[in-house]
């Protein structure tokens, strides 16, 4: 019989991250194990019905075990600022905040409303809205906020636009700002379909957890062909004194 493969054009190279690693760990070890159950040789089991010796059931047992390694895909969670850096820099004297060179910034007015950042609407609405600010930067922090619950009034402020570490309580935000991404991003499409006010590419400063901010929300939403084009169609953020 045919042996199972094991050098690197099988499987790919070297995984990309720790939670990669160990969903690629887990995947060889059942492929290994219904090779050795089918008696076949290789050719055979990759080109027999796949389906039948390994189901959708198995898969979600990998999933279920991965999550339960804590892995949490932190990795999709900061990528953003690591390929970014110059988004995401840390503003001093305000922990948790980030510092965008090309944020906007105004003095307030006389209603107290400083600008302090810009980025895309995903969907018009018909009121601005207003909230306090919340910044979701690790899985450790999802999971407290899963178990204590997210404040009333909260508005997300991301890193990344997948969206995939505040998936488990994305729907109890008040609104998200995303320093990512576009209207067309995962974080941008999981905002339409839950109705959560969303701006996305915000390029934000000056905006310290627990501020309370303004999200210009009745802008026009961003189309594709403003994308093509070039063309800006900033909505504003403005924090509250």
């Amino acid at each position: 019989m045919k042996p199972l493969p094991t050098d690197d054009s099988l499987w790919g190279g070297e995984p990309d991250s720790p939670l990669v690693a160990a969903v690629h760990l887990s995947v060889r070890d059942l492929v290994r194990r219904r090779f050795t159950q089918s008696g076949l040789d290789w050719d055979a089991f990759v080109a027999g019905p796949i389906d039948d010796v390994i189901t959708k059931e198995d898969v979600a047992a990998i999933d279920a075990a991965v999550l339960a390694t804590g892995h949490l895909y932190g990795f999709s969670a900061t990528i953003s600022a690591v390929e970014r850096p110059d988004a995401y820099q840390g503003l001093a004297g305000l922990e948790g905040a980030f510092d965008h060179p090309d944020a906007p910034s105004e003095l307030a007015d006389a209603d107290g409303k400083a600008l302090c950042g810009v980025g895309d609407n995903v969907v018009q609405g018909a009121s601005d809205i207003q909230g306090v600010a919340l910044y979701v930067r690790s899985a450790a922090q999802v999971i407290a906020l899963m178990e204590k619950g997210v404040p009333e009034g909260s508005i997300a402020i991301i890193d990344d636009s997948g969206g995939t570490l505040t998936a488990p309580i994305l729907d109890r935000f008040s609104g998200l700002l995303c320093a990512g991404g576009t209207v067309r991003s995962h974080l941008g499409i999981l905002a339409r379909e839950y109705g959560i006010p969303c701006l996305m590419n915000v390029r934000l400063s000056g905006v310290a957890e627990g501020d309370r901010i303004l999200l210009e929300t009745t802008a026009a939403a961003r189309t594709a062909d403003s994308y093509l084009s070039g063309t800006e169609m900033p909505a504003r953020v403005w924090r509250l004194s």
